[in-house]
């Protein structure tokens, strides 16, 4: 769908009693998506944003962007490997440290998934992997803040009947593969989904750092969880017990299942998803979970479709979740949800988020914001 730079309102006046100014006057909150010129129309699956004005971006057709001003201007960043087969890859996902130091990973059948990294603000770019294996497939990478070293984490399709999660250092010198012996095997014909680089997650939560990734196919929607081990000189230890929990979402043939996992305030995590082939079928497509992941529900009142794409927002005390048919929101983690998108303009086609930003195909970049206002009865 291709559009016009603008500004699109959505959802519209929401009501904030804990806003309320005087018994007379109640103060209304409006959020909307102020949509962006991305300067490219390729599809955009990945988006990091370090601060809300440092952001980076990246798509189809080797396509990796940057803004420095908070969106007012995206610049097109060089293609990795840009003379050779750069072109031709599909960045899936992107993150950053800053304005200048950032990793790209493109998502392909077998060496089509690569690792690139950049530290002069994405004038070149540095190959740290291939995937070797000519049955992988990369769906997700993640950076964890441990000290010692940065932890790149990498979530790949099965091999092997097991899925792929492994490590490496910034330089490319390390690859340790992250599921130990006694991990359940994937089921037959489950897998990622590299909708949006956010299959993959980490989180503390009483005291202790939680990984999880969401898969789904016709065995179900699930997710693997597990209690990582975090030294400051090692980062994360391999040999972690990944456990397989089904998930309350849609999740019986190979377009369904987990596109999105995210963690939110204390053990709250909330999972997307559905069936991408019926993107406005409502049901199956929230779970969520107040013990840190060990125990899924499915919201009482769904998002209006299949989403892929899920954060919560500490500005607004919300979770936000979007899909290709529009957007929603949460105010009670996860449990209901309201269309964020105005009814008369619900045309919303989004992939991925990393609030304030979204992204979707043919170049769309918004950016969230939030203003109140003040109505008398």
């Amino acid at each position: 769908m291709l559009w016009e730079k603008g500004t699109l309102i959505l959802v519209g006046v929401l009501a904030a009693t804990d806003l309320i100014s005087s018994p007379a006057q109640t103060m209304s909150q409006t959020i909307a998506w102020t949509m962006q010129e991305s300067g490219t129309k390729a599809g955009l699956r990945g988006i990091y944003s370090v601060d809300g004005k440092v952001a980076w971006a990246s798509g189809t057709e080797g396509t990796v962007l940057r803004t420095l001003d908070g969106g007012a201007h995206w610049q097109k960043c060089a293609v990795p490997d840009g003379d050779k087969d750069g072109a031709t890859l599909d960045f899936r996902g992107v993150q950053a440290w800053d304005a200048k130091t950032a990793i790209v990973m493109a998502s392909g059948p077998g060496e089509k998934s690569r690792l690139y990294r950049t530290e002069d603000a994405c004038r070149s770019w540095t190959l740290l992997i291939k995937n070797g294996d000519k049955d992988g497939f990369w769906d997700a990478v993640i950076w964890v803040p441990t000290e010692g070293r940065p932890q790149i984490l990498i979530l790949g399709d099965p091999v092997n009947s097991r899925f792929v999660l492994v490590d490496i250092q910034l330089d490319g010198s390390q690859l340790r593969s992250l599921v130990g012996k006694d991990v359940l095997k994937a089921p037959s014909n489950s897998g990622a989904f590299a909708a949006s680089n956010s299959s993959l997650a980490y989180g503390a939560t009483t005291g202790r750092v939680i990984g999880v990734f969401g898969t789904g196919g016709p065995s179900g929607a699930a997710i693997y969880r597990a209690n990582l081990s975090v030294t400051h000189s090692q980062g994360i230890a391999p040999g972690a017990r990944w456990l397989r929990i089904p998930v309350p979402l849609a999740g019986t043939n190979a377009s369904s299942g987990v596109f999105s996992v995210s963690f939110g305030n204390g053990p709250n995590l909330v999972a997307v998803g559905g069936d991408y082939a019926k993107p406005r079928e409502s049901s199956g497509t929230v779970a969520y979970s107040i013990d840190g992941g060990k125990t899924w529900a499915a919201a009482v009142r769904p998002p209006h479709g299949y989403r892929s794409s899920v954060q919560w927002s500490e500005d607004l005390k919300a979770w936000i979740t979007v899909g290709t048919n529009g957007s929603d929101i949460s105010r009670d983690d996860g449990k209901t949800w309201a269309p964020l998108d105005d009814p008369i303009m619900r045309d919303g086609n989004w992939n991925a988020l990393s609030l304030p930003f979204v992204v979707g195909p043919h170049g769309r970049i918004a950016r969230l914001a939030a203003s109140s206002s003040a109505s008398r009865p």
